[in-house]
């Protein structure tokens, strides 16, 4: 695994050498052209012995190949840093590297001999099940009944439910099956999950609680911002009065319990917790002897969840491979972790006996382990079987902390940053990266947490078992050393990548035995990664800055010449600080990404027009400087930021035809137009649509003044109506006090590929939305906030064919939401939330009449004054408007 991702990794910055515009490094052409053969080679060699299974030789050969390669990185590397820095140009003498790399003792013959007749196939195949698909369950029906009626039982007291069982028993999957069922859902006011780490803290634990309710009812509770108190009052004040489920997952500990347990009150009206935990002391602590225990799966159970897995679309086993796929199964044991995973390894190989015996055989050796090394065994054979390329990013997900939901956007990037990732001539790194994603998820070792509107995925996670398995194999492997805010760091001289996965204290900050002179002994790494705090970062070869602060200075970054990624938080006691960037930036010679979070306003310079590494800005706000014009560069070709694949931030952006020359690319671009005075054609959105690539657009317009100002309400809703032309390309797109018509809309609702559109604070006024049939043919998710003129919608099913999600906030004068849009078959959320009482009726309306005609995938969900309105409650308003009908049309 090391082996391939170093050589990965000095392939593409040797590719990055040749191709920069500013680099200025003298190569020996063909010493570049012989080390990118050798390198080939190897990779050959190594994707070869990996998809083999491989031997100690093997093993100790590949050691000596990632030795070379890392020695590779440091010489080059260090070179161009030193250059730089000095802001010189010398030589770069690559015949030692050479001279390393020819030290390796692998022959071509070698290579040929170890290829298999199977080679297990990567994500460019066709996927075999739906993105949608839900999370898997096979033999725990019985269970499931079980819970069910314990949830919806006639014990009015507060019900603790315990479910116990080992680690991959199916724990989670049970009570997640349970808890996403319309019975569930309908049968409780508030549902909320959390999981328990054992590492766990009480703000964190509240932290996940709360979002499952904010993230619906627009609760605008800062959750980063808030601290344990307000946190866990705020939710204490939710729960009261309201018939409740939550979900405690994985809980290690009675001390979690202990803590935790008087902010769900007994409101004796059948609210119930679930807690799974794999202790039955923790079980038994609830006082009750009798729980939901997991047991092991029979054979026949254990045969279905393996086809189901590893068969998903075709016809069953194939006959020849029953016999040899039936004991891979019994080695199982009846675990549905170790049968998910080793069946998500078979799914991604071709299905030919040989390769299936070689999996058998491998499984032989861990019959005769205790069960909890057996498991363990079990998962590390499907790491083992992993395609070389997949290792180092399955490995990766080790740097952040357990439990966590991690963002598949960031993950990606960080792949990317790392090297890990081998260009081909047909997709961008990040479309590489999303299929690697895939295969992973295929195989069951990264699970999906949450999609996008879109359908792609947006978080995902990573069992503690097989969490467990990465850190191991990562320790092994010296791929990344996790440490403690307590270490005193020792041996660390050649860690490439330094993990806290704690936050750093403030105290810890100024340890001389740690940040001073223990971590200044890794000069070579090159990833630095926190759950926030400060400390030190000052590593000349440093590629990624991940939550971590170093002062109060914001130049701090930008003396790191070799920084590809950089996530990192600024703020100011001033909001309308504005600092410019230092020109200095353009000496970061490969950074790829840079997000900036706080309330300080950049500017940068006009630099970072040539920065054609750039792939990803997203500030909180940035301002951009006209790019010097084509005549005045020596080489237009080289100023433009083919790579730049998203801008976020951007402030008052004048869109010339120069600008969007220079970034023809993006596919996200958050742009933000403050205090508007000059005339709308100045800003040149008419060529918005020259970015042909574009997919998200995120467009607001924000005014000091009042929205009642005429002339403002003028400026800002010229500045779209008459000049904005949208991209055919959009996917996504959100718009935000632009004070546009309703029958302006028809222009984005022709957009022949818009899924998502979120019209948010005045971004559209005037009291009648008359949609035309033909318009948001794919349109999925429709957003509707604080358009507070909308009276009247005259809309049918025919409108939004495929709408799926319908969200409706703060419309206090809308009459009703049409009848008609509950009869869109795709239809699967309702959400209103401060809307009229007349639109809450429309809205309870459609619930009865779409249950009265079976249908049980739409969820409806309305809030008052952020809290969520009961089963009771709704039925009492429903009543309501019915008798209200009926004295309206038959008096008595």
């Amino acid at each position: 695994m090391a082996a391939y991702a170093s050589l990965v990794s000095v392939l593409n910055i040797m590719d990055q050498i040749q191709n920069h515009p500013r680099l200025s490094i003298c190569l020996h052409q063909e010493q570049a052209q012989s080390l990118c053969e050798k390198i080939d080679f190897l990779l050959d060699f190594v994707e070869s012995t990996h998809s083999h299974g491989g031997s100690k030789e093997v093993e100790v050969l590949e050691s000596q190949i990632a030795r070379a390669a890392y020695a590779a990185e440091d010489i080059i590397e260090s070179h161009i840093v030193d250059q730089l820095a000095a802001g010189s140009t010398s030589f770069l003498d690559l015949q030692k590297i050479i001279a390393d790399m020819d030290s390796v003792n692998v022959n071509k013959e070698e290579i040929k001999d170890l290829k298999p007749t199977s080679y297990p196939t990567t994500s460019s195949q066709q996927p075999l099940t739906s993105n949608t698909e839900k999370c898997t369950m096979v033999g725990f029906d019985k269970e499931s009944f079980q819970l069910k009626d314990a949830l919806t039982g006639q014990q009015s007291r507060l019900q603790i439910i315990p479910i116990v069982g080992m680690g991959g028993s199916g724990k989670t999957t049970l009570v997640k099956n349970v808890y996403e069922s319309s019975l569930i859902f309908h049968h409780f006011d508030i549902i909320a999950w959390a999981t328990i780490s054992q590492n766990y803290t009480v703000r964190e634990i509240f932290s996940q609680l709360f979002s499952c309710q904010s993230k619906s009812t627009g609760d605008h509770l800062n959750i980063p911002e808030a601290d344990e108190h307000q946190l866990t009052h705020k939710f204490y004040q939710n729960l009261i009065g309201r018939r409740y489920l939550i979900v405690l997952d994985d809980m290690w500990s009675t001390d979690a319990w202990d803590r935790i347990n008087f902010f769900f009150p007994d409101n004796t009206n059948k609210s119930r917790i679930v807690v799974t935990t794999r202790l039955s002391s923790v079980a038994t602590y609830f006082g009750s002897s009798s729980y939901l225990s997991m047991k092991f799966l029979n054979e026949d159970i254990s045969w279905n969840l393996f086809c189901k897995k590893t068969f998903a679309q075709l016809e069953g086993c194939p006959p020849e491979l029953e016999e040899i796929a039936k004991k891979i199964v019994r080695k199982c044991r009846g675990l549905p972790l170790s049968i998910v995973v080793i069946g998500g390894l078979l799914r991604k190989s071709y299905k030919t006996k040989e390769y299936w015996e070689d999996v058998a055989r491998e499984k032989n050796s861990i019959l005769n382990l205790g069960d909890d090394q057996q498991s363990f065994d079990i998962l590390s054979l499907s790491y083992s079987h992993l395609p070389a390329h997949l290792k180092p990013c399955f490995l990766y997900t080790g740097v952040f902390p357990e439990d966590h939901r991690i963002h598949v956007t960031q993950l990606i990037k960080l792949w990317v940053a790392e090297g890990f990732i081998r260009p081909n001539n047909s997709q961008s790194l990040e479309e590489i990266g999303e299929d690697y994603l895939k295969d992973l998820t295929d195989r069951n070792l990264i699970l999906v947490h949450r999609y996008r509107s879109t359908r792609k995925i947006k978080i995902c996670l990573v069992h503690d078992l097989l969490r467990d398995l990465c850190l191991k194999k990562a320790q092994e492997e010296k791929f990344l050393r996790v440490m403690g805010v307590s270490d005193i760091p020792q041996g660390i001289d050649e860690e490439r990548r330094i993990v806290f996965h704690e936050k750093i204290p403030e105290d810890k900050y100024d340890d001389p035995r740690v940040f001073s002179h223990g971590l200044e002994s890794a000069s070579l790494a090159r990833s630095l990664v926190s759950n926030g705090g400060r400390m030190s970062f000052k590593f000349r070869l440093l590629r990624v800055l991940l939550n971590v602060v170093d002062s109060k200075s914001r130049d701090d970054i930008f003396e790191l010449f070799n920084l590809r990624y950089a996530c990192k938080s600024y703020s100011s006691e001033s909001h309308t600080t504005s600092v410019g960037l230092p020109s200095s930036i353009s000496l970061l010679w490969n950074v790829q990404t840079l997000i900036i979070r706080g309330n300080v306003r950049f500017v940068a310079p006009s630099e970072i027009w040539s920065m054609q590494q750039l792939r990803h800005l997203d500030f909180a706000k940035i301002s951009f400087r006209d790019p010097p014009l084509s005549d005045q560069q020596d080489n237009h070709h080289d100023s433009v930021l083919r790579n730049l694949q998203t801008l976020k931030g951007a402030v008052n952006l004048r869109l010339s035809e120069e600008v969007c020359e220079r970034i023809p690319n993006v596919k996200k671009l958050k742009i933000m137009y403050f205090g508007i005075s000059r005339s709308s054609r100045d800003y040149c959105l008419y060529n918005l649509c020259r970015l042909q690539k574009l997919e998200s657009l995120n467009f607001c317009v924000y005014e000091p003044q009042k929205s009642s100002d005429e002339q403002t309400a003028l400026l800002r809703s010229d500045l779209v109506r008459n000049t904005i032309a949208f991209p055919r390309s959009l996917v996504k797109l959100t718009l935000e006090g632009c004070f546009l018509n309703w029958e302006d809309l028809t222009r984005i609702g022709l957009l022949p590929h818009l899924q998502v559109l979120k019209l948010i604070n005045d971004s559209v006024v005037g009291s009648e939305w008359n949609p035309v049939e033909g318009e948001f043919l794919k349109l999925k998710f429709l957003k509707i906030v604080n358009c507070s003129d909308l009276v009247h919608w005259n809309a049918d099913s025919s409108h939004f064919p495929v709408l799926e999600n319908l969200f409706v906030i703060g419309l206090k004068k809308l009459d009703e939401i049409p009848l008609a849009i509950g009869d869109i078959p795709t239809l699967r959320n309702i959400l209103l939330n401060g809307c009229s009482e007349s639109a809450v009726f429309s809205v309870i309306n459609i619930g009865e009449d779409q249950q009265s005609l079976g249908n049980e995938i739409l969820t409806i969900r309305i809030f008052n004054k952020k809290k969520e309105l009961t089963s009771e409650e709704l039925k009492e308003k429903f009543q309501a408007f019915t008798d209200e009908v009926r004295e309206r049309h038959f008096p008595q």
